[in-house]
Order: structure tokens, then C-alpha cells, then sequence
């Protein structure tokens, strides 16, 4: 018998490492990068309701209307896929800021295709979960494969399941500064019109077997552009730079920003130099071990 109401959390990631290779065809870009969860999440609930169609309610950050909702349309694509047997009620609880780069649009869209799925007793098999997640978003596929480190590359539904590394300490610095993923994208191919090829990367297990490893080696190619048109963004980026972190970059098109520390204390003296003056710090933990999955309520 399928449950009847599910619960789960809906993590944020981090992109240890995100390059922006070409524009296709089809108007996306390619991409590499080394995703990582963190302890901060969203609360997704999904209740089974007899009639057909998906209703939800958000507290917490204005994601837009229902309809616009990646875990609405995530819910409703396993409801068709399944027949549209019954109708769906979602109750999210939005704790990621909305375009930070956290990726939390993406991770309520996994949470809603696995707990939906899970209210259909499992009935969509977990290629075919990949592939729906594949067609909501680029970070949708790895959310929904629930590794806490992974590499990605093409359109994100391609995927490298990492040993994880032991949990880190970690600051989220958020600057008031919004930053919208395509013109992000718009910003990247503006700078490359003038610029000459990128240059190769070559990655091996030793380069992601610790933080201070992956710390020599990260690098995000949105950051040039949105440093160049948000100041207060570079500046923030700078004054966590100089608070001894073994990783410090943007997480996707931003504006987030995050360090990861060799300890507790390195963090709190983090916090206590950079204060209010940049935006809004939150301390999190890098996870080591796979998210959370569909519980009943």
C-alpha cells in the first residue's frame, strides 16, 4: 500500500567547482562542476488527495506563482507519468535564499519528484526519475541522485558519484544582491566574445580526495562577471578570502558566496571579522553522507 503524506528536506549545494563551456544549439551551455550538499535545507511535504492536478503552499521566500514552481511542475510530471491516478498537495517550507546560486528551486523540484514518487508506490523506475529531473533543470539530476559530492558535466545529467569527504565546517555570506541565472549566462558569452579559449583541466581522484586539495583547484566561471558588475559582491569576496579558509568562491551564478574552514573556532572568528557589513552569514556543515530520503508524516 503507497503512503498517503511524505516528508523530506530539500538541501542547498555548493559548486566547489563550476566551468561554462560553449552555447549549444538548443541555447544551453555545457557545463563541468563539483557539486557538494550542505545541511541547510527546505521542508517538503507532499499529501495524496483524491481528483487530479497539484496544489501547494510556500512559507517563507517569494518564489513566484504556484504555477511557476519547479517543485509543482517536478510534482505533476511524475503525476502524469504514473497516469494521473490522484492529485497532489505540497506544503514547502523555504529556508535557501532564492537566487543565490544554492540551488534551492532545483532541490524543491527533486524532493518533489522523489516524494511524489514515493506516493505513487515507487512506480516510475530511478532512470526514468533521472530523466525527468534532467528535463526541469541542470541541478535538478543531481539532487535527485542524493550523493553529498558529485561531479557533473553537459547539461548536469551526467554524473560522477564521489567518495564523501568528512563533514566541514562552512559560512554562507549573502550579499542583498540578487543575481538572475541568464543574465549570468548573458554576461559569461558577452566576455568571451574578446577573450581567447579556456584552458584544459585535468582532474584525478588525489585533486578531490581533501578540502585543502579541492581548495588549490576551484574556481567558478561566473565570477569575473558578476564581480565586474556588482562591487559589493568582489568585496565580500574579498573580505572572506583573507578569513584562512581551505575553499573560498561563489556558488553558481551567485550572489552566495561561501568558505569552508578546517574547524568550528576558524569559523567563528570568521563571523566575528566579517560581522553584518557584507550581507547575511550562515553557518552550515558540508554533508558526509547521502541526504534524507521520503519518510511518512
Amino acid at each position: 500500500m503507497s503512503d498517503t503524506a511524505v516528508q523530506l528536506p530539500a538541501h542547498a549545494k555548493l559548486n566547489l567547482l563550476l566551468r561554462v563551456l560553449a552555447r549549444e544549439a538548443d541555447g544551453y551551455h555545457g557545463l563541468e562542476t563539483l557539486f557538494c550538499l550542505v545541511d541547510l535545507a527546505d521542508e517538503l511535504r507532499a499529501q495524496r488527495r483524491d481528483g487530479r492536478g497539484v496544489t501547494a503552499e510556500v512559507q517563507g521566500a517569494d518564489i513566484g506563482p504556484p504555477a511557476e514552481n519547479l517543485a509543482v511542475r517536478a510534482a505533476a510530471a511524475v503525476l502524469a507519468a504514473t497516469g494521473d491516478r490522484f492529485s497532489v498537495h505540497l506544503a514547502l517550507i523555504k529556508r535557501i535564499p532564492a537566487r543565490a546560486g544554492l540551488g534551492g528551486g532545483s532541490s524543491d523540484a527533486a524532493a518533489a519528484l522523489l516524494a511524489v514518487n514515493r506516493l505513487a508506490g515507487n512506480a516510475v523506475p530511478r532512470h526514468e526519475l533521472l530523466q525527468l529531473a534532467a528535463k526541469l533543470g541542470s541541478d535538478v539530476p543531481f539532487f535527485v541522485a542524493g550523493a553529498p559530492l558529485a561531479l557533473a558535466w553537459a547539461h548536469g545529467d551526467r554524473l560522477l558519484r564521489l567518495p564523501p569527504l568528512p563533514s566541514a565546517p562552512a559560512l554562507l555570506l549573502t550579499p542583498p544582491l540578487p543575481v538572475a541565472t541568464a543574465e549570468a549566462y548573458a554576461w559569461v558569452d558577452e566576455a568571451r566574445r574578446t577573450a581567447g579559449r579556456r584552458g584544459p583541466l585535468a582532474l584525478d581522484l588525489d585533486a578531490l580526495s581533501t578540502w585543502g586539495s579541492i581548495g588549490r583547484m576551484s574556481g567558478n566561471d561566473f565570477e569575473s562577471v558578476v564581480f565586474g558588475r556588482h562591487p559589493a559582491v568582489r568585496a565580500a569576496f574579498e573580505a572572506l578570502a583573507v578569513t584562512r579558509p581551505l575553499v573560498c568562491r561563489m556558488t553558481g551564478s551567485g550572489s552566495t558566496l561561501f568558505a569552508i574552514y578546517r574547524s568550528s573556532r576558524d569559523r567563528e572568528d570568521a563571523q566575528m571579522m566579517l560581522g553584518r557589513k557584507h550581507g547575511t552569514l550562515t553557518a552550515v556543515e558540508t554533508l558526509a553522507g547521502p541526504p534524507r530520503g521520503p519518510e511518512p508524516i
